[in-house]
């Protein structure tokens, strides 16, 4: 056996002359250096319109710095009002009204949000009617003309069968009760009829306004098996499938292939024949049916992914499974072992864990037989099942338009807009507070009233300009502190900063 050798390119022939040619490098070489690069000198015009927006952000923010947001009173206000004071108590109950009113608000909408967010489901009775008729079978022929020779494919035996589904409405639900009671039971747990007389069609059950719940939406696919055995002619084509096209746009008409509310078919044949109808269910979210050892955790044979999860969760919960140091992590007993497959597992992939234990629901199977005999025909009378079906909950419908309605947002600019408002007349009733304040103040006790005034003042003004006294230093009383002019420090970019901070801050002063 020859050993393998790693292979090398071989280097081309020199040219003529004996020079030698450089081999070029294969691959897409840098398209620029890697060391910086110079920028593109902007414009006057885009310097000046980017010194503009500049100056208009910091106006804006300014201007939002400023803006009063204190819609509360100030206290003793009530004492400084002529005429009737009663005004400032009311507007306090007003204002804790509104409060109280603003939480209840907001939990109740959490409390929609949350339940339209899960998805609530109703499960109501789908009534399915099986029935067929039959064409030019051997017993409907009144005579034969034997002169004539027309063997035309048109008088070969046929039937047709009907497959009528319609939901039941909650009074037929509690009428039925009794007769479901009686019924026997498959091998999916629907309640069964078989060649019972014809009941009163179900009322039509509203999903939405103005829209219906149809046989199709709740099924993805459907197809009928025949029995091979007992079919009289094995090699014909008689199978029958049906496949809900793919979801439309919102918004859009479903298609008709996807809205209906019966199915029909036609094949020949002039024996009796035994079918089953397989009804796949369509459910959103995806339901699935759970191994034994997942269904003895959670005590639930079928679930949907996010049920499962959260039942393997409360379980871990329930049995104090968690790790202490590391909550992330969980002990696995013997039940959770046999679905994690080992003696520790971690949270975040709870739904990997659960991913081989869900199964795709087996299809809803109804049986039913063809007849194509006189003596039924005199009378036929259909088969009927009742299927249990999850619908959206009613309440839902109603509850959606409070979360997604319009008129929400524009009412919250109006509310926002009048607290504006409010909260500009508040601050404007604070100025007036503290002017009264300190004019009280002031015809009260002139003389001290000036001097500690001053005093504040002069702290103010020390503080401003970074001198006030620290741990017993020097305080700003110097020369350089009396002395005046544009050479002075009160000329200073600082202090006309500082004092321009302080008047805003204190709108009394000015």
């Amino acid at each position: 056996m020859q050993p393998n050798y790693r292979g090398y390119a071989q280097h081309a022939p020199p040219r003529a002359g004996g020079q030698h040619v450089p081999q070029r490098r294969g691959g897409i070489g840098p398209m620029m250096s890697a060391g910086p690069h110079h920028s593109v000198p902007m414009t006057q015009a885009q310097i000046h319109q980017q010194q503009q927006q500049q100056q208009a952000a910091l106006q804006l923010a300014k201007l939002r710095s400023r803006k009063p947001t204190d819609k509360s009173l100030p206290e003793g206000v009530e004492e400084t009002l002529v005429g009737d004071g009663d005004v400032a108590l009311a507007y306090k109950n007003l204002r804790d009204f509104e409060r109280r009113l603003d939480a209840t608000m907001t939990r109740k909408r959490l409390d929609i949000v949350d339940s339209v967010s899960r998805n609530a489901k109703r499960y109501k009775t789908l009534r399915v009617w099986i029935s067929n008729t039959v064409e030019d079978q051997f017993w409907q022929i009144n005579s034969i003309i034997a002169d004539t020779f027309d063997f035309s494919a048109n008088n070969e035996s046929s039937y047709r069968v009907k497959i009528e589904g319609r939901l039941l409405d909650d009074e037929d639900d509690t009428d039925k009760d009794e007769d479901e009671a009686k019924a026997g039971n498959d091998a999916d747990g629907d309640k069964m009829e078989t060649d019972s007389p014809s009941l009163p069609k179900a009322k039509p059950v509203s999903a939405k306004p103005g829209q219906r719940y149809r046989f199709s939406h709740f099924f993805k696919a459907l197809t009928v098996d025949f029995d091979r055995q007992k079919s009289g002619r094995p090699s014909a084509d008689t199978s029958v499938e049906w496949k809900k096209p793919d979801r439309t746009p919102p918004g859009s008409n479903l298609p008709a292939a996807a809205d209906f509310d019966e199915l029909t078919f036609k094949r020949n044949g002039d024996e009796n024949a035994n079918i089953t109808i397989n009804l796949y269910r369509h459910e959103d979210p995806e339901r699935f049916e759970l191994s034994p050892e997942l269904a003895e955790i959670i005590d639930m044979n079928e679930a949907t992914r996010q049920e499962a999860v959260m039942g393997l969760w409360e379980y871990i919960k329930l049995m104090k499974l968690q790790e202490d140091e590391e909550k992330r992590n969980f002990r696995c007993d013997e039940l959770l072992k046999r679905v994690v497959q080992r003696d520790s597992g971690f949270i975040p992939a709870l739904n990997d864990y659960i991913a081989p234990h869900l199964k795709t629901l087996p299809p809803v199977k109804l049986v039913y037989t063809i007849r194509v005999d006189e003596e039924f025909h005199k009378d036929p009378k259909p088969t009927v099942y009742d299927i249990r079906v999850a619908v959206d909950d009613p309440l839902r419908a109603k509850l959606v338009p409070f979360i997604h309605n319009p008129q929400y947002a524009s009412m919250l600019k109006d509310v926002a807009l009048l607290d504006d408002q409010l909260a500009t007349l508040v601050q404007a009733v604070a100025q007036s507070k503290a002017k009264h304040a300190f004019l009280t103040s002031l015809t009260q006790d002139p003389v001290n009233f000036v001097r500690n005034w001053l005093s504040s003042q002069k702290r103010d003004l020390e503080v401003i300009m970074g001198e006030a006294p620290r741990g017993g230093g020097e305080d700003a009383t110097g020369d350089e502190w009396r002395k005046g002019g544009r050479e002075s420090v009160w000329n200073t970019t600082n202090a006309r900063e500082s004092v321009n901070v302080l008047l805003s801050k204190h709108p009394m002063h000015r």
